[in-house]
């Protein structure tokens, strides 16, 4: 038995926030564009902001129609009005809305882990992650499978609960672990470098994006997580909040990291020495300290003509 909002108030509150939260996802997808106009700007995590983007704006389709069927379309002939139609995980609306966010789960989480490895150089690193990920993938379709094949009762109940409870666990544990991977190793960075930089420039402002972005995200996943096992229908509005709000951790990450015109190009030389060339092109670069050589001449006079 749920509790909580009514399921057909949560399913509007739902698409009016997520139409609210998907305008300022493409006001930071416009500036992340506008940032990649740059050569050498990361043209793979632009275009996974495209993917992002577009799978956002599925979504908030999809939840305008599923909207207008159960308020207008099928609001008489349903039996038990709109709220029973909302219930019904077996809609074509659902599965489809469910199977857009599964596809950016897996997109979002799957860029995470790709710049971890990109920053880390190294496989190792990532196997855990990587492991969650697959887990969570298979979690991610299983659960749009089984809903398509209920035949009634509520989505806590369902063999559609173990699935998307285990989705949304092993989301969030991605998640946290590959961006703390990913600030960990920036810091390290950082803390080597530090000495030999020769102006007040630091990367720990990339550090703070990151953990803003990954603190979003979570805090996004752990209440769903939370609303679902307590079988409370707050999780519809957060589960449509989320859809935007990957979108928009992904470009505050993006914009910080896509170079300016007015970045410098040069690094320390006592470090470059010691990162290879992929992880040289990931930090950020400092100027030189300015060289001053002294020059002493010798004149020697033997007293010949």
């Amino acid at each position: 038995m749920s509790s909580g909002v009514p399921l057909d108030t949560a399913t509007i509150i739902a698409t009016a926030l997520e139409g609210i939260l998907y305008g300022f996802s493409v006001l930071m997808f416009l500036g992340t564009m506008w940032a990649s106009r740059y050569p050498d700007a990361n043209r793979p995590i632009a275009f996974a902001a495209i993917l992002l983007l577009l799978l956002s704006t599925a979504h908030l389709v999809v939840d305008i129609i599923r909207l207008e069927d159960g308020f207008v379309k099928y609001r008489d002939v349903f039996p038990g009005g709109p709220v029973a139609f909302f219930q019904d995980i077996s809609q074509p609306t659902f599965v489809t809305k469910n199977l857009i966010y599964a596809l950016q789960t897996m997109l979002g989480d799957g860029v995470v882990i790709y710049r971890c490895y990109a920053v880390w150089q190294s496989v190792w690193v990532i196997i855990l992650p990587c492991m969650l990920w697959c887990c969570s993938s298979v979690a991610a379709l299983m659960a749009p499978y089984y809903a398509s094949q209920a035949t009634g009762g509520s989505i806590y109940t369902n063999q559609t609960a173990k699935w998307i409870t285990a989705l949304f666990a092993l989301t969030l544990a991605t998640n946290l672990i590959s961006t703390g991977l990913l600030v960990y190793r920036i810091w390290t960075i950082e803390r080597k470098i530090s000495s030999s930089r020769a102006t007040k420039g630091t990367m720990m402002p990339i550090v703070y994006v990151l953990i803003d972005a990954a603190i979003l995200y979570s805090a996004a996943l752990l209440t769903i997580l939370v609303c679902f096992i307590c079988a409370n229908n707050a999780q519809y509005i957060m589960l449509d909040m989320i859809m935007p709000i990957i979108s928009i951790a992904f470009c505050m990450v993006l914009l910080r990291l896509t170079p300016r015109e007015t970045t410098p190009r040069l690094i320390p030389v006592t470090y470059s020495a010691s990162i290879n060339g992929r992880e040289r092109r990931s930090l950020p670069e400092y100027p030189l300290k300015p060289l001053e050589v002294h020059i002493s001449k010798w004149t020697h006079n033997d007293g010949m003509e």
